[in-house]
């Protein structure tokens, strides 16, 4: 990596923030009637349709957080299947009038869902050994590369790999789009996680396997099975494990090579679809940022700062089915403005935003925190109204109290949990400032609290260029965890991409790259469109 690398990382991020007097890059029309394809398919390659078994995991959403482990089930292709279908599979279909469109398990920015999933499979009952691509649609798996040197008695594997097409996002989103499919990686990413755990099994991360590397693992650089314009790129690499308590830190590059042989000798097949058969609007500085954070393979990538101490979380008193609780997450379109929420409940979602790497989602990110948040109060019963920050470590608090203005009092929260380090910056009614500064948005004022995601910058570009989409993956690992701890709060939540980025840094007094806005949040209680028809994920089936 080079300086001109972190230069061309950080003008990206600065060419792509909204303004109160201009927006980001964007198209200038947009033909509702002629969005992309929503599904990637593989025209010529086997599918096999996997079972919808989502409903027999009985497991409550509060003992995903129990000190007593979950036991671990067989690794086969029933188990898979159910990891895929409470993660990245279709939740719902939603109908207005003649529209009809789908909803998934893992949320999106404008529900486009870049994001696409590949298998990587070898000696699972079930499964063809493999790569093999998810398509939710269909909740199948469709065989892009059968290995065909079989063995015998070998340890099963399961890999999972991530990646994302760019169009999907910039169609709608123009230069701002690659900020949104790094947020939707985060949201897959702790989805997985999440899914993962209930099957008592672990998600390890393989930071270390490169872009190139996992783009030939996963056949995204057989440039000439997609259509230009509509690749794919790399994002990251999950090793799927069978025991939650193992401990042992695979090699990923040693695993990926492992595979070589077996993707050289393998036999390929599928011809990618075309997604959009127009594309008017040409985006290069989303090529450029792309290559600017492109990830080289690296000997190690988990950082040596050690993770601050911490009690058990605070456990959850929610009894449905963590299962049916990740398929009924929805985005929220608008709040009732007058729904709150308990502080008791308010501090328990606070404190599973806290890093716990024994615990779903967190074992998915490398090393401590690098996002902290600063929350707009609204109407949390048992909390004054007000700016509060949420630094989510030691140094992330020194970080914030340097940065940020020196008037704010930081007052600790008195009736919070001792290690749960929530402070007052201001106490005032924020509803006005939340939503003028999310692009006018009425969600952000309408909630319970909204929230904006401030990242450890500088510190973090200038070297590893690449760890500015990780900075994003975090900042949607977060977003995951607020969905679901508001689903469970009986509540609803919404991401929120939109804001005017150097407005909040101004707000609290930033004036520098050392932090910077990355994500907003917005929780409370929902309005709900009655006119809006809700159907099964797969009627058919």
């Amino acid at each position: 990596m080079t300086d001109s690398e972190a230069v061309s990382v950080t003008d990206y991020h600065d060419r792509t923030k909204h303004r109160f007097d201009a927006y980001a890059r964007g198209p200038q029309t947009i033909d509702w009637e002629a969005q992309p394809d929503s599904f990637r398919r593989f025209e010529g390659a086997p599918l096999q349709t996997l079972p919808l078994l989502a409903d027999e995991l009985s497991l409550p959403f509060a003992a995903l957080f129990d000190a007593a482990p979950v036991a671990p089930l067989p690794l086969t292709m029933e188990r898979v299947a159910q990891l895929l279908e409470i993660s990245l599979a279709l939740s719902a279909w939603k109908q207005f009038g003649a529209a009809r469109w789908s909803l998934r398990c893992n949320p999106s920015s404008g529900n486009l869902h870049p994001t696409e999933a590949y298998l990587v499979s070898r000696g699972i009952a079930g499964l063809v050994d493999g790569v093999h691509h998810y398509r939710a649609d269909v909740h199948g798996l469709e065989l892009r590369c059968a290995f065909t040197s079989a063995q015998q008695n070998i340890e099963p594997l399961l890999l999972l790999g991530l990646s994302s097409v760019h169009w999907r996002e910039a169609w709608k989103y123009g230069e701002r789009a690659f900020r949104y499919c790094q947020h939707d990686v985060g949201h897959a990413l702790a989805g997985v996680s999440y899914a993962a755990a209930v099957l008592g099994w672990q998600v390890q991360p393989l930071f270390e396997v490169g872009d190139d590397a996992l783009a030939h693992l996963l056949g995204l650089d057989r440039t000439g099975e997609f259509v230009t314009d509509e690749g794919e790129h790399p994002d990251l690499l999950l090793a799927i494990l069978p025991d939650k308590r193992a401990t042992d830190h695979l090699d990923g590059l040693a695993l990926v090579r492992s595979l070589q042989a077996s993707l050289e000798q393998g036999s390929w097949a599928g011809q990618a679809n075309v997604l959009d058969r127009r594309h008017f609007y040409r985006w290069p500085v989303i090529d450029a940022v792309t290559q600017a954070s492109h990830k080289p393979d690296l000997d190690a990538q988990a950082d040596t700062l050690p993770l601050q101490k911490l009690p058990p979380p605070i456990l959850s008193l929610c009894t449905e089915p963590a299962a049916r609780l990740f398929r009924q997450r929805r985005s929220a379109q608008a709040f009732d403005g007058i729904t709150g929420i308990e502080a008791t409940d308010f501090f328990r979602l606070l404190d599973h935003l806290l890093p716990r790497t024994d615990i779903a989602p967190w074992d998915t990110l490398p090393g401590p925190p690098r996002v902290h948040l600063v929350l707009f109060v609204h109407r949390v019963r048992g909390l004054a109204p007000g700016l509060y920050a949420f630094p989510r470590s030691e140094q992330g608090q020194t970080l914030l109290r340097a940065r940020l203005r020196q008037e704010f009092s930081w007052s600790a929260v008195a009736t919070a949990p001792d290690h749960l380090p929530l402070f007052q910056l201001i106490a005032a009614r924020t509803e006005r400032t939340a939503s003028r500064l999310s692009c006018h948005q009425d969600i952000a004022g309408a909630s319970a609290f909204s929230l904006g995601m401030l990242a450890e910058f500088d510190s973090h570009i200038q070297d590893t260029p690449w760890r500015y989409r990780e900075l994003f993956w975090e900042a949607g690992v977060l977003g995951q965890v607020l969905y679901l701890e508001a689903e469970a709060c009986g509540l609803r939540g919404t991401g929120i991409g939109c804001y005017f980025d150097d407005a909040v840094h101004e707000m609290l007094g930033i004036t520098d790259h050392s932090l910077q806005s990355l994500y907003h949040f917005t929780i409370g209680g929902p309005v709900m469109d009655a006119r809006l028809v809700s159907l099964p994920p797969y009627e058919r089936r």
